[in-house]
């Protein structure tokens, strides 16, 4: 009996439901798709990071896991002392600068050789390696996204590069230029961002870290095999506070619009509720009605919203292909819990407001 009352009721007002149905798909895409844009990010940009190929990583004090935020470069003299350590087989110095032209690209700075010794060189789809000042490298999802091709013309910088390569994907950075160059287009000739290091023997990561540290005291000292774990929002201050606003701008919007809605089905609906109670339906039978139609409400919306957010991130994908937006089963839950738990919340007020009228003074509502 119930179960149809409930079904009839949401199926009474078809625009109204649909908006409602709408605004819990918003809040539920919007979480997984901010969810899934942050982890997404960190955790494909921590794989390229640990697909160099490095066993340790050198950073000024202070630096941030995330390399885009590493702060003042070093001299680039440190790899020399370095080179000197035990159990150090090869040093990469590279610099890193931000780059907002055209898109969000973080460009490295390398010496070709020293990082092909470090990370054992590039796999080239197509061209060939860096070797004049103005060569530069793009991976194969930056060529994409930008329609660079091999032997064209590419602006970076202020400053017009010959794309001499391709390279295969999960190198560290997307766009590589001369170490030489960037130096002198940063001003920051001499200096490198940070150093990676490759042992003569992954078990020896320990050994040489454990040297480092009083050579290079209050520097970062951090081995790639665990830098995966470490790319989390909760190490990028701000970046947790952020997730949380937007979880709870979503949170309101289909809290706010159940609230309304379902507010609004009360006063609509005082008769029929007055002829419910003058046939004998408690109060409890009232509450369960009206929530049992927030929660319908809020389980398909929660479908819809899950779609959206697959349909969303193919489009996204589509345009921007070096994005990465990692939907997980996890996440779909949580926002699942959220949407449901909000819708409930927000029609609490209203189902307890219905209860509480009385069967007399409701059935003379006009």
């Amino acid at each position: 009996m119930i179960r149809r009352l409930i079904v009839n009721n949401v199926l009474h007002r078809p625009i109204r439901t649909i908006v409602s149905i709408v605004a819990v798909g918003v809040e539920v895409a919007l979480v997984i798709l901010i969810v899934g844009l942050t982890s997404g990010l960190l955790q494909e940009t921590a794989k390229r990071i640990e697909g160099i190929g490095a066993d340790i990583m050198l950073q000024p004090p202070s630096a941030s896991v995330f390399l885009a935020f590493s702060g003042a470069p070093m001299p680039i003299k440190i790899a020399d002392k370095l080179r000197e350590l035990r159990y150090v087989q090869a040093v990469a110095p590279a610099l890193l600068q931000f780059s907002s032209s055209g898109g969000v690209d973080i460009v490295y700075g390398i010496d070709p050789k020293s990082f092909r010794d470090v990370s054992g060189g590039f796999v080239f789809l197509e061209g060939h390696d860096m070797q004049g000042p103005d060569d530069i490298l793009l991976d194969d999802w930056a060529a994409k996204a930008k329609g660079a091709k091999v032997d064209g013309t590419f602006r970076l910088l202020d400053h017009d590069f010959h794309v001499a390569g391709i390279v295969e994907h999960g190198k560290g950075a997307r766009l590589f230029v001369p170490l030489s160059t960037l130096q002198d287009l940063s001003g920051s000739r001499d200096k490198a961002s940070i150093f990676f290091i490759k042992c003569t023997r992954s078990d020896h990561t320990q050994a040489v870290m454990d040297e480092m540290h009083p050579v290079f005291p209050g520097y970062e000292i951090r081995p790639l095999k665990d830098f995966l774990s470490l790319m989390s929002s909760s190490n990028l201050p701000g970046l947790d506070a952020f997730i949380e606003s937007m979880i709870a701008l979503a949170v309101s919007i289909g809290f706010l619009v159940i609230l309304l809605s379902m507010y609004t089905t009360v006063i609509e609906r005082t008769r029929d509720i007055g002829v419910l109670k003058s046939m004998g339906a408690s109060k409890s039978y009232i509450i369960r009605a009206l929530l049992g139609e927030s929660a319908l409400i809020c389980v398909v919306g929660i479908g819809v919203g899950v779609a959206t957010s697959y349909v969303a991130r193919s489009a996204f994908l589509s345009s921007f292909p070096t994005l990465s937006i990692l939907i997980t089963p996890d996440w779909i839950i949580r926002s699942a819990f959220i949407a449901l738990a909000g819708g409930l919340l927000g029609a609490s007020y209203p189902a307890w407001l219905a209860s509480r009228k009385d069967a007399i003074e409701a059935l003379s509502y006009d």
